[in-house]
């Protein structure tokens, strides 16, 4: 029988205003549930680890020990060499991979780490029976996952309104689940993970300088993006509508009160002997 391979799209692509956000992430800002359980040895894999900024900060975390980075995208991994050659580390790894079927035997890694991972994948839980699979016994997988429905902001919008609503249409049609967030937690029981601890997180952008990235990364997304392509090419928004959601989102930028946060659901699940 063949071995189950990847069946979603991922929705947002690599285009500029993806990578503005992803070469933003550290590990203290989006993986802070996982960091009081990391010790200097460790063999950490990171799955969908991007532009491997995240990466590198567990890198320097377990000097002793080795981390893995792996995407799906052979050209994504090339930034993340060279985040990390940047910063000068030797204990970081790259390749290949697919997080349905991983390329490692049987409890290989201490850690197993996927941040944003989830949310864009056909079968999440397959994808976590084989994060458990490659954990070593006592280990930990850990995983963070945005949740759509959560996310909330003032002023009111209703770009921002149909912002959201469009998003979730795209994700889904895409194959994946953007409020994953809140299923974290019961995925991981279905695959067979039983001591779990489920936690959330927020970013939150409110000062103008955060309001401006925010908005104008999220503004140029929709217009240029691969999720800007998908919401056109599958007929779930037109050139005008597109605009008119880019145009919210500078609006609700440029307002002196404006507040948006991101919800996050985590889970931080050891494995049994």
């Amino acid at each position: 029988m063949p071995e189950p391979r990847e069946t979603a799209v991922y929705t947002h692509g690599h285009h500029e205003s993806v990578l503005r956000s992803h070469t933003w992430r550290t590990a203290a800002n989006s993986a802070a549930f996982l960091l009081p359980s990391l010790k200097p040895h460790m063999k950490i894999l990171d799955i969908g680890c991007g532009p491997g900024t995240i990466t590198a900060d567990l890198a320097e975390l377990v000097p002793g020990g080795q981390v893995t980075g792996v995407d799906r995208v052979p050209q994504i991994l090339e930034q993340a060499r060279t985040t990390a050659a940047g910063r000068g580390l030797t204990n970081i790894d790259f390749a290949v991979a697919d997080v349905h079927a991983l390329d490692y035997p049987d409890d290989t890694f201490c850690v197993v780490h996927a941040h944003q991972v989830l949310q864009h994948v056909g079968d999440p839980v397959r994808a976590l029976r084989e994060m458990r699979r490659v954990v070593r016994p006592g280990g930990l997988v850990a995983v963070r996952d945005a949740d759509y429905a959560a996310m909330t902001w003032y002023p009111a919008s209703a770009g921002l309104d149909d912002w959201l609503d469009l998003y979730r249409r795209v994700a889904r049609a895409n194959g994946g689940e953007p409020d994953a967030g809140r299923r974290l937690k019961a995925w991981a029981l279905r695959a067979g993970l039983t001591d779990v601890t489920a936690s959330s997180g927020t970013w939150t952008y409110a000062t103008p300088g955060e309001r401006a990235w925010w908005s104008g990364l999220w503004a140029d997304r929709t217009l240029a993006s691969a999720y800007a392509d998908r919401a056109r090419l599958g007929g779930h928004a037109g050139e005008e509508e597109l605009r008119a959601v880019a145009g919210a989102w500078r609006e609700w930028g440029e307002q002196e009160d404006g507040w948006f946060s991101v919800l996050h659901g985590e889970i931080l699940c050891r494995k049994g002997a």
